[in-house]
């Protein structure tokens, strides 16, 4: 069986280390394609239909309204078939102390029963959050790993790609 490297990025304004900055490619998508790299793995982008604006503050009002109102934005396209994998890494930023509702539509459209999932995302200070717990409840079904959370504004760092390899190694994920 294969591996799927499924994540949400975002580029634009992101919060870092206190202030606003403009990122060419969302860490999360540094971290995804590191994982990619080590592992061999497929990868996915979750995309929502309609994109998020640049603008930070205006993204961030949106997803607390989609949050609030426990909405799912529609994505932009699906996978073929999920069963062609049996280990599924779960990448995404943390918003508002979970993960982007397009990562809940995403969890909620396969059935991942009998996966190993393992999430990984990127923050600045809040780890997880409760998105672990999330993904416990929507994928009741599968062996879930404790994962890697990266702090978004040391993502492209080689002290992270390291973390990154290292942790695959002792999970034995990677040779």
């Amino acid at each position: 069986m294969k591996s799927l490297v499924a994540y949400f990025s975002r580029a634009g304004g992101n919060y870092a280390g206190g202030n606003i900055v403009n990122l060419n490619k969302g860490n999360t998508e540094i971290i995804a394609n590191k994982i990619k790299e080590l592992t061999g793995s497929d990868i996915f982008q979750i995309r929502t239909l309609n994109p998020y604006p640049e603008d930070y503050r205006k993204t961030v009002e949106i997803a607390r309204e989609e949050l609030n109102n426990d909405s799912r934005p529609d994505l932009a396209e699906t996978l073929n078939d999920i069963n062609d994998y049996d280990t599924i890494y779960i990448g995404y930023p943390n918003w508002c102390g979970t993960m982007p509702m397009a990562v809940f539509k995403f969890l909620e459209s396969y059935d991942f029963s009998g996966k190993k999932i393992i999430p990984f995302c990127t923050h600045e200070g809040s780890g997880f959050g409760g998105s672990v717990y999330d993904i416990q409840r929507l994928c009741p079904n599968s062996k879930i790993l404790e994962g890697i959370a990266v702090r978004g504004s040391e993502a492209g760092s080689p002290e992270i790609s390291m973390k990154i390899e290292f942790y695959l190694k002792e999970e034995e994920l990677i040779n």
